[in-house]
């Protein structure tokens, strides 16, 4: 969502329209290209904007990152890739996903170069993947491990008043862990400690291995280098971690020397949309046109996209700014593409930690019903309810780095008595009913309204082993009820990890699993497909009209919640408690610890 700002009316005069991007070389030429492409921050896993002026305001979606490196692989005028990596800010998939595609462009035999401007451990992980690693002279190479961060906010509520009351299935479903207590419960633990052992030894001492083969580092040496980060780059460059410590004006003679190349043009932002004038008349008109119809009759694949945390009704944006995965959108989009004839197959994209049990139901029940193949590809995390919704898939890929599995239930809610003894409020009830006062703010469960939750959940998480096991068996998985107890409880797994265990099927990028759709759908291979990205993204006039959330909020308000966003790391702690309250008055929540970080 895109909400409008009084400062931006008076600059729509100017805005992003999309151009293709001129890279033939003209008719003797000799010059050597090299497309240079920027990384960093978060790339949203969603369907990209249609309106060009809109895209550009949200700038670039993950598969649009993707694609440019694809089209750079492809392109005969392009003879390098240049990546310019400035604090890259994704999960573990989405770098497995971005080392993919590096790998694939050098299977061409063009050569890739990565300058570290940040420094970050991410950057630097992603540059594994290039032939040469260049940093400043002044920079910081943040080499230095991985660690789980959880945060609990069990005092903050005691401070306030409020008592979480929250009942559970699966010993190890420990998203409830954060409001109930104030350290992590053994089972909690021990599954972390195994996420980030995966981590540490795939993620990290694996690729830096694999990525520097000239060094022949062993595991033991990449580990004590690890032990001494993080480094300068002059020390980086003597430790073997990176190729040379320079600026970023040398990096085109090096390109030169690696490419034994006279010339060399450096594209900058290869294959992104360039902006053209467009005055405020022919905006204005744009903005009241109806929305854009593809009436293409290619054969198609639909790419579903499931991002953030699972609710009922529609999609939309929180308040820090997360997307949440409604339950109605994704049931649209799902008919939408079951009832396009031109649309061979599904391919759903999930990155989600769960959400809803009701609502992560209906997605499944839609992919259930659906005529069509599913293929199911995880992100960074497709845990519990995000685990969910791809049970009903014919086959489920994983990237190594995908956090998923979390199959449990939770359930509860934040009582608010004492605190509103603190501030002099009183409350009468008069009921009938044992249970009528179940999700009362006032008072903690009874105990029969904890013996009646109990029973609830219990139905809830049988339901879930039943499906996930019926899911497993369909697409050729031997797993007995009692193997899926022992893989469920709650338990997170790494997409490695998932795949030995049978909680998946293969692992592999988003690519894999178009190819695989295709395959399933009979169509021929070698055969181009379109890619119908859904739910579709809100058009320019909708996204400014649509902002429920920021409207109703005070001056001063909207100035904190401005500033939360400017403050990722206090926003990242405080979004676990905005995950709790997007769902209050859900009866079961299918949820993985909802602010793990892996880092």
């Amino acid at each position: 969502m895109f909400a409008p700002r009084a400062w931006l009316i008076p600059a729509l005069a100017v805005v992003a329209v999309a151009l293709p991007l001129q890279t033939a070389r003209a008719a003797g030429d000799t010059k050597t290209v090299v497309a240079h492409i920027k990384l960093s921050g978060n790339p949203d896993e969603s369907a990209p904007a249609e309106d060009p002026f809109l895209g550009g305001v949200m700038g670039e979606t993950f598969m649009m990152k993707l694609d440019r490196i694809k089209k750079a692989k492809n392109d005969k005028a392009v003879a390098a890739l240049y990546l310019e990596l400035d604090g890259l800010d994704v999960g573990w998939a989405k770098l497995d996903e971005l080392s993919q595609a590096v790998a694939e462009f050098r299977k061409t035999g063009k050569k890739a170069f990565a300058l570290l401007k940040g420094g970050d451990q991410k950057d630097y992980l992603l540059a594994l993947a290039c032939d040469e690693i260049i940093a400043p002279e002044s920079g910081l190479l943040m080499l230095t491990g991985v660690r789980a961060e959880v945060t609990f906010y069990k005092e903050l509520l005691d401070y306030l008043g409020v008592e979480a009351d929250f009942l559970r299935m699966g010993e190890a479903k420990s998203a409830v862990e954060p409001f109930t207590s104030t350290k992590l419960s053994d089972a909690s633990r021990k599954q972390l400690t195994g996420v980030v052992g995966d981590r540490f030894e795939h993620g990290i001492v694996e690729r830096i291995v694999k990525g520097r083969p000239e060094k022949n580092f062993t595991s033991d040496q990449v580990k004590k280098l690890i032990d001494q980060g993080p480094y300068t780059p002059k020390a980086a460059l003597k430790a073997g971690l990176i190729d040379r410590a320079a600026y970023e004006e040398a990096l085109t003679e090096e390109m030169k020397t690696v490419l034994k190349a006279d010339k060399v043009t450096v594209t900058k932002n290869y294959g992104q949309n360039k902006p053209e004038e467009l005055d405020l008349t022919r905006l204005f008109m744009k903005m009241m046109a109806p929305p854009k119809i593809n009436f293409s009759n290619k054969p198609k694949i639909a790419v579903i996209y499931a991002s953030g945390a699972i609710t009922g009704g529609k999609s939309s944006q929180s308040l820090l700014g997360s997307a949440t995965c409604g339950a109605e959108t994704m049931v649209e989009a799902i008919r939408q593409a079951e009832e396009d004839s031109n649309v061979k197959a599904i391919v759903l994209r999930v990155d989600s930690p769960g959400g809803s049990a009701f609502a992560s139901d209906l997605i499944w029940k839609a992919l259930k019903d659906c005529k069509k193949p599913v293929v199911a590809s995880m992100g960074d995390v497709a845990a519990s309810g995000g685990y969910y919704i791809c049970m009903s898939s014919k086959k489920i890929y994983a990237d190594p780095g995908t956090l998923t599995g979390s199959i449990g239930v939770f359930g509860g809610k934040l009582t608010l008595g004492k605190l509103y003894d603190k501030i002099g409020l009183k409350t009468e009830v008069i009921s009938r009913g044992a249970n009528a006062n179940l999700f009362s703010e006032e008072h903690k469960f009874s105990d029969s309204e904890r013996e009646a939750m109990t029973a609830f959940m219990k139905d809830v998480y049988d339901q879930f082993l039943d499906k996930a096991l019926e899911g497993r068996k369909k697409a050729g998985r031997d797993l007995t009820r009692d193997q899926l107890v022992k893989l469920a409880g709650g338990r997170i797994w790494t997409g490695r990890q998932a795949k030995e265990n049978g909680l998946i099927d293969e692992l592999g990028t988003l690519e894999d699993a178009l190819a695989e759709a295709k395959k399933l759908a009979g169509v021929p291979e070698g055969k181009e497909m379109e890619i119908l990205a859904l739910p579709k993204a809100k058009s320019l006039i909708e996204a400014l009209l649509d902002a429920k959330s920021d409207s109703k909020l005070s001056s001063p308000e909207l100035r904190t919640l401005k500033l939360l966003r400017e403050m990722p790391d206090l926003n990242r702690k405080l979004s676990g408690v905005e995950g709790l309250l997007q769902l209050r008055g859900e009866p079961a929540w299918l949820m993985t610890p909802y602010k793990v970080d892996v880092r």
